[in-house]
């Protein structure tokens, strides 16, 4: 690993292991603890399916991959793995010891061989009434293959077993958790409440599934298949772009395995044949494991009564510029708006929303659709819009990772109900977040903006931070136009003043407003850096930074996840420091201050400072000019920095430790939200 630069999968191994302290920390809430198991083992289900996929696919090129990467996939892979069996021993410490402290609560989660007579009756019925009919059976053969092992899905390898003759055969079956809860309620005792998994619900019935073999001896071991998902889209006009999509999801299916996940208790003839027809040779990341896999589905664990096991209840802030039961469009004309989810509603977007499909003076909505809610209010709202007569187009981006299958369903929707729908652009995602809303009085348009860092999505904004400015200023809604006027009119690139558009401009503008806060610290004068992201693994921007921090400009990066930048290196990156925050809400919201003399440059943006997003997505970078909301941004930043309960260092040898510092508590996502609070005050007392 070069000392300057951390490989981006390494950083976010460290990452994910920000999300495991949150499932160990005494201070979270039980269930709450259980969920972050959930988030930690999602999230390695992405990491492996996308970034080591693609790591494993450049490995094969040698030489050329060091090249590509500036380090060597293939000491990298075998670090990662290293890693990942670490964090997952200590994945199964915590899962243990927070089963321990279920049962001091008297909640337990048993299995099928821990029935009382009760609750076997229970598992007996729900086995014949609900689960039976779903499991199909695939028996292994010598010389037959294995069926196509879907990517997202949890395995029974079974052992049959007959001791007089020492006869074995072997089975697989899929755990139909798709359709059926993972955990099922089973009768109580007295105070005692008790779940059991499904995977034991099929273990208690597996002699009624086999009965047609003589078998005394029937056991299953969990496995779990991960395999290579990174979409490969060749830009080739002459075919439909969505029939590609279409095609390349099908081919996701058979996707060449990146991971094999098993029951260490798995007898060894049975973890021998599985691994010989999976192809799978000593590259592979082979874990053992214990019994239960999937635990992403903790992240929808039941509900077990006790208000203590959850955070309470965030009640969102109406804004204070919003007034209840009047017009949202007069508002913003009225001033610039910035919306902060989830500590303000996103109804607010909602009803703007709404309020434009029925006013009558509203001729158009422009908005670009990347991660949708599974009940989209947006989209209601949009096909209302039209039913009403406006013209309504949506940007449609089909690569949206995981969610293209559902954005195909959403558009084939929209063009149905009559809605413009453009599907992305061609070899560039379109990320960028924006919605742009005309209204025509006495032949004179108005345009209103939102321009944001987040999804128009409800269900993530609930538990994502993000921020959304809300705006007529003509410096703005002109270029939001020329974005969608892009968009529509065979990609035509125009210029731009104000919003600082990917790929075309980004890159260039960081690298200046850097180089200013050099000039200017060289001069003997103010200069600063401030920066709020999700992941920052640019290399030209890191060295343009490391140059910043030489010439004595005081940098402090606030990053959730991945960060390839060193900090504290003695001659080069002295002046950076960097924490992490994991905590209740995800840290999505992205924003960016420059000193620039006494005259502070503000931004928001739905861009990480990643070089898939500066150079290969349509992403929008906006200025905040209202001085108002620049103090709150700062004044957010400010707190997040002095974080003393969530934040986490973000140095050199990727500790993770916690930061410490001051006598008084800073609970930052709690801080912003009373800050907020009291801001928003009138807002509240109407």
């Amino acid at each position: 690993m070069s000392k300057t630069y951390i490989p981006k999968e390494i950083s976010w191994l460290s990452f994910n292991e920000r999300v495991l302290q949150e499932a160990e920390n005494k201070d979270v809430p039980l269930i709450e603890r259980f969920k972050f198991l959930g988030i930690y083992s999602n999230n390695l289900d992405e990491y492996f399916r996308v970034r080591v996929a693609t790591l494993k696919r450049l490995s094969q090129f040698a030489s050329q991959s060091k090249n590509i990467l500036g380090y060597n996939p293939k000491a990298t892979l075998k670090r990662i793995h290293e890693i990942v069996l670490r964090q997952n021993s200590k994945f199964e410490k915590i899962y243990s010891s927070l089963l321990q402290e279920l049962d001091k609560h008297k909640i337990h989660i048993i299995n099928e061989k821990q029935l009382n007579r009760e609750q076997a009756e229970f598992v007996k019925n729900y086995f014949h009434k609900e689960l039976r009919t779903r499991l199909m059976p695939f028996l292994i053969e010598k010389d037959s293959e294995l069926p196509n092992l879907a990517d997202d899905a949890i395995f029974l390898a079974i052992y049959l077993h007959k001791k007089e003759t020492d006869k074995k055969r072997y089975a697989l079956l899929e755990i139909p958790a798709d359709v059926l809860p993972r955990f099922i309620l089973l009768p109580e005792k007295g105070e005692d409440k008790y779940v059991i998994f499904l995977d034991d619900i099929i273990r208690y019935g597996l002699k009624d599934i086999f009965f047609i073999f003589d078998f005394d001896e029937f056991s299953a071991y969990t496995i779990k298949l991960t395999k290579d998902a990174e979409l490969e889209i060749a830009d080739d006009i002459s075919e439909s772009y969505i029939d590609k999509l279409s095609r390349s999801l099908l081919q996701r299916k058979r996707g060449t395995p990146v991971r094999f996940i098993y029951d260490r208790k798995m007898p060894e003839d049975l973890l021998k044949i599985l691994t010989r027809k999976l192809n799978l040779g000593p590259d592979d990341v082979i874990i053992p494991s214990d019994r239960y896999h999937n635990f992403k589905d903790f992240m929808d664990i039941p509900s077990l009564g006790k208000k203590k096991f959850y955070y309470e209840p965030l009640i969102p802030i109406p804004h204070r510029d919003i007034p209840s039961g009047k017009s949202i469009l007069s508002a913003i004309k009225k001033k610039d708006i910035m919306l902060f989810f989830p500590y303000h509603p996103f109804d607010h977007f909602i009803d703007l929303l709404r309020e434009a499909s029925i006013d009558p003076l509203v001729t158009s909505i422009h908005i670009t659709l990347y991660r949708l809610a599974r009940n989209s209010s947006v989209i209601n709202a949009l096909l209302n819009a039209v039913r009403n007569g406006k013209h309504v187009t949506t940007v449609v981006e089909l690569q949206a990772r995981f969610d293209e299958e559902a954005n195909i369903l959403w558009g084939n929707k929209l063009l149905d109900e009559g809605v413009k729908v453009i599907y992305g652009v061609p070899g560039l995602k379109v990320h960028a977040k924006l919605c742009l809303i005309t209204r025509v009085k006495n032949n004179v348009s108005q345009r209103y903006a939102a321009i944001g860092t987040g999804n128009f999505n409800e269900d993530t904004a609930r538990i994502y931070t993000d921020h959304l400015l809300l705006t007529t200023s003509k410096k703005i809604t002109n270029e939001v136009q020329k974005a969608f006027d892009f968009f529509s009119v065979n990609y035509k690139k125009d210029n731009y003043y104000h919003l600082v558009l990917s790929p075309f401009f980004l890159r260039n503008k960081i690298m200046l407003l850097i180089e200013n806060e050099i000039k200017n610290a060289k001069n003997g004068g103010k200069a600063y850096i401030y920066l709020k992201l999700n992941n920052l693994t640019d290399t030209e921007i890191i060295n343009s930074l490391y140059e910043a921090s030489k010439a004595g400009v005081n940098i402090k990066l606030i990053i959730r996840g991945m960060i390839s930048l060193v900090t504290g290196i003695k001659d080069i990156s002295e002046n950076i420091k960097a924490i992490g925050i994991v905590d209740r809400f995800l840290e999505h919201t992205r924003f960016i201050i420059f000193c620039n003399g006494d005259n502070e440059e503000c931004f928001i943006s739905s861009a990480d400072l990643m070089t898939r997003n500066i150079d290969h997505r349509i992403e929008v970078t906006c200025p905040v000019f209202d001085k108002s909301i620049k103090n709150e941004l700062k004044h957010i930043f400010e707190i997040q920095w002095n974080d003393n309960v969530k934040a986490r260092k973000l140095d050199a040898s990727l500790s993770n430790k916690f930061v410490k510092h001051g006598k008084k508590q800073v609970h930052s996502q709690v801080e912003v939200y009373n800050y907020l609070k009291k801001v928003n005050q009138k807002a509240l007392e109407k």
